[in-house]
């Protein structure tokens, strides 16, 4: 069957049958399947934002007692929570499940940029694609529609392109005027040249040599993980039913009374805390999957085509030393052809590329060969005075992009972000494709067509001006009645401000006293980022039920700084056993579980591979003569290997006090083949690791090296000078 076209070039898909859509009319009117121009009926009253929100275990009583739902979204992701709130605010009693957490797939591992897509406009252009420059227009419209529907998560962000030949510039000065002209009254800031001075004044350690200037444009950027909690928290709050960790066992159908087909009329559903199944019973269902498109719609019919071709983004953190505070840098032609981008991102710097094929559908682990390419891209565009040391790497990640596409396709570069909104025989509707800065018109469109395929009564779209979990009291200033309040520390006010907004006084009224004159309120999870141990009571309440949740997605720890995420993480069990009654066995089992995702999805296991007892010892004679006289300073008895008691000896030698569990870590560190301590060769090994700058920011090497120069200075001073002698 034909698919027909709908108001504003929409293509809404019925039998099968697929087109790209680019989005429906913001009017309640267009053309269904049968190419009728249709109104959409509007609902009497408008729903009313509920100040209470609801428990996890009161929204499952709601699944399983709240009778048939108008609509059922499964997917928990940007699009799928935006489909629900879509739905709850025209009045459409409505559910939303997620088999995992909110944001636990794509929707947390995105480059975090709020884009129009500067790239696409270019393909437009040279290939006079209107389809692409539609799109592109769209994009900018909800860029502007996102910043302004949540300003805490989200603030427009200047992004750098270098330039190192002359006639680049026309060129691409040419190119993000277009982009400013495209974006018309929602342009967020003008883009300019700069000269070359002015680019390293601005960009320090870019490179110097060749660069002609740069432009500067501008783009968004936001904190994805939790702009995609607070869309499902408004939906919750407008009454829909969301619950995560709430998995679709199959589809629920029965026969159509009319035309004797088959209708899809809810689902099988199992809670995944509890074991416990039960069905959810909804008029229209709606497949919002992500990358497991194909997954849902094959449960409809497994005969059906595949739609979803997945491509992978792999992403580095790095310290924030790399990059200017506000100011990130792209290059859209790389040495592969592939997008680099490096971005300032919560006071870290964001490094990594996009579309590159894969065919898994699960999140791939980050190879050691992904990250040594983003390195060498970033070298690039650094100064030759700025190291880029393999062991700055922080944290890596992999995200995988739901690209629409014919399943023969290889080439996932040529292929825009558009999104699809099919109908199957059945009546399931499936929203695939599309990208972040979307997901508003994405779920407007889907619920459109909801609404007309299933003849509910519903209202227009009231998405594009509401304001999102946290954004309505907000201000730039609120930090500082957070300070003035509650007595916290600058940095940390700062942080809950931008995290949670007017949110943020909930999370500062169950703030621990410290027991110090300054800050009263606000105990860190760890010394060098301003999450506090509140955000775990308040994540509880914000339907976190695992330790995965709460150091990667309702704080970013895990995004970060991999090892600073393990060191939480035993106060973060121990804070959400108490909240939600973990038995010593679960808290175990839930520890083990984070430390398996920091291996794996985080970057740990290549961060730990830099260091092994295989690793080789590449040192010049003088350097290992040096190194073994430093060990032997701790070896006293010449052992051969250090233990906690040799480095606690020589710390109370030099009056430095540190704990016992704290020298475990730092041995442990260094402690490769873990036999409890360390040994000469393990500590070569880390030396030769630090040099060649694999290994970065070891507790122990600096440790024992401050110890050796205290020890020298000790040895060095005069009798005359050291107030002895006679």
């Amino acid at each position: 069957m034909a698919f027909q076209k709908a108001v504003k070039g929409t293509a809404l898909i019925g039998g099968g049958a697929i087109a790209t859509v680019f989005g429906l009319s913001q009017f309640s009117q267009y053309r269904n399947k049968h190419g009728a121009l249709v109104q959409v009926q509007a609902a009497e009253g408008a729903p009313v934002r509920k100040d209470h929100l609801p428990t996890r275990e009161q929204q499952i009583l709601a699944l399983q007692t709240s009778g048939e739902f108008d609509v059922l979204v499964i997917g928990g992701g940007a699009t799928g929570c935006g489909c629900a709130l879509d739905a709850a605010t025209r009045g459409l009693k409505t559910a939303l499940l997620e088999r995992d957490d909110f944001s636990s797939g794509t929707s947390s591992r995105s480059t975090k940029l709020i884009h129009g897509g500067v790239r696409y406009l270019q393909k437009a252009i040279m290939k006079l694609d209107f389809e692409q420059y539609r799109m592109v227009k769209e994009a900018l419209e909800e860029r502007a529609h996102l910043l302004q529907s949540a300003p805490h998560l989200s603030a427009p962000l200047p992004i750098m392109l270098p330039i190192y030949k002359w006639w680049q510039l026309p060129y691409y000065w040419i190119g993000i005027k277009l982009y400013d002209l495209v974006a018309g009254s929602q342009c967020l800031k003008s883009s300019y040249v700069l000269t070359k001075s002015r680019a390293l004044e601005l960009f320090p350690m870019l490179r110097k040599d060749k660069l002609v200037g740069a432009i500067v444009y501008y783009d968004g950027q936001h904190n994805d993980a939790r702009m995609n909690l607070a869309i499902a928290l408004t939906a919750a709050r407008y009454g829909a039913a969301t619950a995560n960790y709430a998995e679709v066992r199959h589809l629920l159908k029965t026969t159509d009374t009319g035309s004797g087909r088959q209708r899809v009329c809810g689902v099988r559903c199992r809670d995944v805390l509890t074991g416990k199944e039960f069905d959810v019973r909804a008029k229209c269902v709606i497949n919002a999957t992500g990358p497991f498109t194909d997954s849902v719609r094959k449960m409809d019919d497994q005969k059906v085509p595949n739609i979803c071709q997945p491509s992978a983004g792999v992403h580095i953190v790095m310290p924030g030393y790399y990059s200017p505070d506000n100011m990130g840098l792209l290059d859209p032609a790389t040495s592969d052809g592939r997008v680099i981008f490096f971005l300032p991102w919560e006071k870290m710097t964001i490094a990594g590329t996009t579309d590159s094929p894969t065919d898994v559908t699960s999140h791939p682990i980050p190879t050691e060969e992904d990250i040594n390419f983003i390195l060498s891209e970033v070298r690039n565009y650094l100064g030759a005075d700025v190291e880029v040391r393999r062991g700055d790497v922080l944290a890596a990640w992999s995200g995988i992009r739901p690209l629409v596409t014919n399943p023969d396709s290889k080439d996932t570069q040529s292929i825009s972000r558009n999104h699809v909104v099919t109908i199957s025989d059945s009546g399931l509707i499936t929203i695939a494709g599309g990208k972040w800065t979307t997901y508003r018109a994405m779920a407007r469109d889907t619920i459109d067509a909801a609404i007309q395929e299933h003849n509910l009564k519903a209202g227009s779209c009231k998405t594009m001006r509401l304001q999102l979990e946290g954004a309505q009291d907000w201000s730039p200033t609120l930090y500082i009645r957070l300070v003035q309040d509650y007595g916290l520390e600058s940095e940390v006010a700062q942080h809950l401000a931008s995290t949670y907004g007017d949110k943020a006084f909930e999370v500062a009224k169950i703030a621990q006293v410290t027991g110090k004159r300054w800050p009263i309120v606000g105990k860190r999870l760890v010394s060098e980022f301003p999450y506090i141990e509140a955000e775990v009571v308040y994540g509880v309440k914000e339907y976190a039920r695992t330790a995965v949740d709460m150091i990667s997605r309702r704080t970013r720890l895990a995004f970060l700084n991999v090892q600073a995420a393990e060191e939480a993480l035993p106060r973060i069990v121990d804070i959400m056993g108490k909240e939600l009654n973990w038995c010593e066995q679960k808290k175990k089992e839930q520890l083990e579980s984070a430390k398996t995702f920091l291996y794996y999805e985080m970057g740990y296991k290549v961060k730990t591979d830099q260091l092994t007892d295989r690793s080789e010892i590449s040192l010049v004679p003088s350097d290992i003569e040096r190194y073994k006289k430093r060990f032997r300073m701790f070896d006293k008895d010449k052992k051969g290997f250090i233990t906690i008691l040799d480095v606690q000896r020589v710390l109370e030698s030099i009056s430095v006090q540190m704990d016992e569990n704290t020298l475990h870590e730092i041995l442990n560190e260094v402690d490769l083949n873990k036999n409890g301590q360390v040994e000469l060769n393990e500590f070569l090994q880390l030396m030769s690791a630090l040099q060649k700058g694999r290994v970065s920011g070891s507790r122990l090497a600096v440790l024992m090296k401050s110890a050796e120069e205290n020890l020298r200075r000790r040895e060095a001073i005069p009798v005359d000078r050291s107030g002895g002698g006679l």
